[in-house]
């Protein structure tokens, strides 16, 4: 099996290896990771690019919305996850208000970022309205993926996690903001919580890879978090949304049975391998 695209050869994917994979019709398998374990599971698996979501914020750490994420919280969770990730391109989101205020800032902390963690891209929010701090962010030679339709970081101008560019001057803005996007150099576009023809339409209008989540089949690629296709965060269920495995059931009855067994003083036992220290006599 050949790379980019699930090979078997362990080289590091880069932006260019993701961008041809459009070219090539290779669908791009991306997931989100926070930690070392995780990442190398998924690296292992054939991810073909990890993204270290600012939504660790809420599935983590428990908060309602990624609003809480910081810098400090972002490089520490990308740092963690390169260090798991062998072949997968680690991309970092940039979390809330850590590149709206000024071009200067922006610069400033995508730089710290890539220089603190290891990851070879970072990921923005946004249109039109943050081509500036785009542009100012690869030109300092740092790889850019673009986010559009639901973004999370404006959940509450937005009214909730709501499906986006539904009518058609909606769809007329989100596609030029891709566009102006993809002229502005970034290598990838996360379309979220948009219809799928919308999505459609962008996938063929724009030459870099788009990658969905509740956008439909026809993105480049597809991403999901990885605790919710796994049934850990089982307080979510979008309609998108597929369970892969439910290790939150798995985890409970495994928890359970071990509790069980050390109140019953059955556990460690000999049939687990354990064996007594003698009393030195």
């Amino acid at each position: 099996m050949s790379v980019p695209g699930g090979g078997s050869a362990r080289r590091k994917l880069t932006t260019f290896d993701i961008m041809v994979m459009k070219s090539r019709g290779e669908k791009i398998v991306a997931i989100t990771a926070y930690d070392a374990l995780f990442a190398s599971l998924v690296d292992a698996a054939g991810a073909d690019l990890i993204l270290v979501g600012d939504s660790v914020a809420s599935v983590l750490c428990g908060e309602e919305t990624t609003l809480s994420a910081t810098v400090e919280q972002m490089t520490y969770h990308g740092r963690i996850v390169a260090r798991g990730a062998s072949r997968a391109l680690v991309v970092v989101d940039m979390p809330f208000l850590s590149y709206q205020v000024s071009v200067e800032e922006a610069v400033r902390n995508a730089g710290n970022i890539l220089k603190h963690t290891g990851a070879g891209a970072v990921k923005l929010e946004g249109g039109c309205e943050i081509i500036d701090k785009v542009e100012a962010i690869i030109g300092a030679g740092i790889p850019v993926v673009g986010h559009l339709g639901f973004t999370p970081q404006a959940v509450h101008a937005l009214g909730g996690p709501r499906i986006q560019g539904i009518d058609e001057d909606a769809a007329m803005f989100l596609e030029e903001d891709a566009v102006s996007l993809a002229q502005a150099g970034v290598f990838a576009i996360v379309l979220e919580l948009i219809p799928p023809s919308l999505a459609r339409r962008v996938t063929e209008t724009v030459s870099v890879p788009t990658i969905g989540i509740g956008a439909g089949p026809d993105c480049d690629g597809q991403v999901l978090v990885l605790h919710d296709m796994l049934g850990l965060n089982e307080g979510f269920s979008p309609r998108f949304l597929k369970r892969y495995a439910e290790l939150g059931k798995a985890t409970r009855e495994a928890v359970a049975r071990y509790a069980e067994e050390v109140r019953a003083a059955s556990y460690p036992a000999a049939e687990h391998g354990y064996e007594p220290a003698g009393d030195g006599g």
